[in-house]
């Protein structure tokens, strides 16, 4: 249809005569009588249009054809081959102006041969077959164009999700950084107090040791000096070395290598326990509040070392508020559901807060470093937070700080709850009267400091006990194998084997022995583990402590054979 030539003759048999030579070409024709149908056949689709100059003046009357032609496409020139009469002279402007508003026009005079007329219609078509293969091509670039466009909004699209995905890995990423560099924080924190606790846990172990033997001779110069003079004087030294003792206790609190007496103890009962030592300690000028929880609070713990960690607290509140202010102290039950910092279970939470004025935040990362301090040289040792850190480590807890200048601070200690079949940790009470001589019985005393051995042996020898020492756990091992003692007494922290392990041996080697362990830094865990709980003799002790130590247990394992 689009190849079709359209005929409009009107007059005579000029129609059948321009179809009868297109039609011996091959081309293929359609009359149209009429203007109207004309316009229809155009609309339809043609390949151009032959039209005789007569006829023009009816064709172009009406505005159908013209605005047909105005509004073609922009591929489209639709050709016009026109059949103009022979005239002499110039055509009128008119007929000019008609000729000119068809465009594309192809104008033959007649008469013509059948040849002219029919490669002047090839000619047209093949132009109009050139504009449907542009349209063609415009049809390609307009489908190529909105593939384009369809592929460009949804490379848009794609770009803008990866974008976004990318931007939420890099948030992702950016707080994967972020809790890696404080997690790395926290464990270089960890690893610097590790580090710090077991330089201060070895000095402060080797110093408790050279209190001990420094207060044994004391109570040993008491008993040999005649003089009443003397006895003053020995009294200062030995206030000095109890001042030491507690000294060490803290370090080696802060160090978690502290000989810890765990006894099951009620939080609350304890607390009240000390309130008139609080509201003491703090003065009147600060308020003192309990808000104690009504559940048990019970915890397995050392409850002298509690006393200390809450009393430290409440003297750093004390300085803290220098024109008064109040003191809160709370408990609270808590269960750790997710493994942390702390295992997963039941806690105690003893909190610990005053209205001071709080502590600047580049110096709250310190507090709990030995002997860091805010106070002025002279009036602290720096030791009162290590020393609850140490402490609620080494229970199995842990210790939080909070603070904002201006508004106080905030102490958390927790404690893993005690279980149901909680039991207590034998003690060895201490005594202050000279024990009575006794003779008969055999003690072995292992322990690898040559003055803490020699003292030990010398007191057990002026109350009349046979003693034996050895300078090891091999060497006392070698002791016991050969002639079987009536009592062990044993330190804890020896070069070649441990304390416990000793106790261990010696009663692979000859069955249940009566012990001693005299220590001031033991790890509990691998006593008890080793061991079972033996009774507990801590350093530095005196020389009443260790006879009424050494005769319980004789008395003990008498009762215990006599029972079997």
């Amino acid at each position: 249809m689009e190849l079709r030539l359209l005929v409009h003759a009107p007059r005579g048999r000029d129609a059948a005569v321009v179809q009868t030579v297109l039609d011996g070409q091959g081309l293929k024709s359609l009359a149209c009588e009429t203007p109207e149908a004309l316009v229809t056949r155009m609309e339809e689709g043609a390949g151009g249009a032959i039209v005789t100059e007569e006829a023009l003046p009816e064709l172009l009357a009406g505005d159908r054809l013209v605005s047909w032609l105005r509004l073609q496409p922009p591929w489209s020139d639709f050709p016009f081959v026109v059949l103009a009469t022979r005239r002499e002279g110039r055509r009128a402007t008119k007929d000019f102006e008609s000729l000119h508003s068809l465009g594309n026009l192809i104008l033959l005079e007649r008469p013509l041969n059948a040849e002219t007329l029919a490669s002047a219609a090839e000619s047209a078509l093949r132009a109009r077959k050139r504009q449907y293969a542009a349209r063609q091509h415009l049809e390609e670039l307009g489908r190529t164009r909105g593939e384009l466009e369809l592929l460009n909004a949804e490379l848009e699209v794609r770009i803008t999700t990866r974008t976004k995905e990318l931007a939420s890995a890099n948030d992702r990423l950016m707080k994967e950084i972020a809790e890696r560099e404080r997690a790395q924080a926290a464990l270089t924190q960890v690893q610097k107090m590790e580090a710090i606790g077991r330089l201060t846990g070895g000095i402060a172990h080797d110093f408790n040791n050279l209190l001990h033997v420094i207060n044994m001779n004391l109570e040993l110069v008491t008993l040999y000096a005649k003089d009443e003079k003397v006895r003053p004087v020995v009294e200062r030294a030995k206030s000095a070395a109890r001042r030491g003792s507690r000294l060490t206790g803290q370090l080696l609190s802060f160090a978690r290598s502290q000989s810890l007496l765990p006894k099951l103890t009620h939080v609350n009962a304890l607390l009240l326990g000390m309130k008139d030592l609080l509201e003491i300690s703090v003065g009147s000028s600060v308020e003192v509040e309990y808000d104690l929880c009504e559940s048990p609070a019970a915890v397995v713990l050392d409850p002298s070392q509690l006393e200390m960690a809450v009393l430290n607290l409440a003297v750093n509140s004390r300085d803290a508020m220098p024109e008064g202010g109040k003191l809160r102290i709370c408990t609270r039950t808590m269960r750790q559901s997710s493994e942390g910092e702390l295992r997963a279970g039941d806690y105690v939470v003893i909190t610990v807060s005053d209205t001071g004025g709080g502590i600047a935040p580049q110096v709250l990362p310190k507090v709990f470093d030995p002997f860091f301090t805010t106070k002025p040289v002279g009036q602290g040792t720096g030791l009162g937070l290590s020393q609850v850190y140490g402490f609620t480590r080494q229970s199995g807890g842990v210790a939080h700080i909070r603070s904002r200048m201006g508004e106080g601070t905030t102490v958390e200690m927790l404690f893993p709850a005690a279980a149901a079949d909680a039991a207590e940790l034998p003690v060895v009470p201490a005594a202050s009267a000279m024990p009575k001589v006794s003779k008969g019985f055999h003690i072995l005393v292992v322990e690898d400091d040559a003055d803490v051995r020699r003292v030990i042996v010398e007191c057990l020898s002026l109350i009349g006990y046979q003693v034996t020492e050895a300078a090891n756990g091999g060497e006392g091992l070698e002791m016991i194998a050969s002639r079987k003692p009536d009592l062990l007494v044993v330190d804890y922290a020896m070069p070649d084997m441990t304390g416990a392990e000793v106790i261990a041996r010696a009663r692979e080697l000859v069955g249940d022995l009566p012990v001693i362990l005299a220590t001031g830094y033991a790890d509990m865990a691998a006593v008890e583990r080793l061991a079972g709980k033996p009774s507990i003799l801590r350093k530095p002790f005196d020389i009443a402590a260790l006879g009424d130590a050494v005769s319980e247990a004789l008395e003990g394992a008498r009762e215990k054979a006599g029972a079997a």
